[in-house]
């Protein structure tokens, strides 16, 4: 153990690391505190019912066939949003409990942390999903790809940490960003037009530019951070910085996502 606390918590006493542990715990709590408010004012405030639909094509013939766009479902923007703050609130609670912080302080000191890949394997693929919607996809089967692309990336998240340690080998790392990606590409393609003879970038409004980069920042930060963990960049060679940023990109992050997503559900339509 101590050679693996000199790897990840370089210069810190035994005492120092379990201090520096409790401290993430009352930070868990007031993040989930913090989450839950937020996710009790979207509650509130979804008035409107604001949903987009999902839809899908189905055989009407042999291959080639021109088939008609079928909706089969909505997706209720402001519900998804409460659940993306409702989920990130529950898991800070969890990982701050008496029967689940033992085990949350056991893999920090091992350099990991199942709990927050988990936690994200949700709550980002409700995200991006939300994202894509808002930016024009409707296909029910882009959103299963969409949410399949996501999930695997958070899953190399998790083996980057579950097998190598800072310092080495960046492999599940860099697979991940590629199919992370995938998602991004699928709702650039929509906002550009891409293919469409007609489509006019005019007619699109500022804002969505602007909810598609800053979004897209927001999103990636969290892979940031993870790179410069792995880089032992500075003081990213301490394990506690990267999982004290993961933190505060958990609130600042998330929820500036959440709010520029939900925000369409407050504009009245033309």
């Amino acid at each position: 153990m101590a050679g693996t606390d000199e790897l990840l918590f370089p210069g810190m006493s035994a005492e120092a690391i379990d201090a520096r542990l409790k401290r993430l715990r009352v930070q868990n709590i007031i993040l989930g505190a913090l989450h839950l408010v937020q996710a009790v004012a979207v509650y509130a405030l979804n008035e409107t019912g604001f949903k987009l639909p999902i839809s899908g094509t189905y055989p009407q013939g042999p291959p080639g066939t021109p088939a008609d766009l079928i909706q089969i479902g909505e997706l209720d923007i402001g519900f998804w949003v409460f659940a993306f703050l409702a989920i990130s609130a529950i898991a800070h609670f969890t990982i701050a409990s008496p029967w689940y912080f033992p085990r949350y302080a056991a893999d920090i000191r091992r350099g990991k942390n199942t709990a927050r890949w988990v936690e994200y394997s949700i709550s980002s693929t409700i995200m991006v999903i939300l994202i894509a919607s808002v930016t024009g996809v409707v296909d029910v089967a882009a959103f299963i790809a969409i949410a399949g692309a996501n999930i695997a990336m958070i899953a190399f998240g998790d083996l980057q940490e579950r097998y190598l340690r800072p310092g080495g080998s960046l492999l599940p790392f860099w697979l991940g960003t590629l199919v992370g990606l995938a998602p991004w590409v699928a709702i650039v393609f929509y906002v550009l037009g891409i293919g469409d003879a007609n489509a006019d970038l005019s007619q699109v409004p500022g804002f969505v530019w602007v909810i598609v980069v800053a979004l897209f920042a927001f999103f990636f930060s969290f892979g940031l951070n993870q790179w410069l963990q792995y880089k032992r960049i500075g003081k990213w060679s301490n394990y506690f910085r990267g999982e004290t940023t993961y933190i505060v990109l958990s609130l600042v992050a998330k929820s500036l996502l959440a709010w520029q997503v939900f925000a369409n559900t407050l504009i009245p339509p033309a």
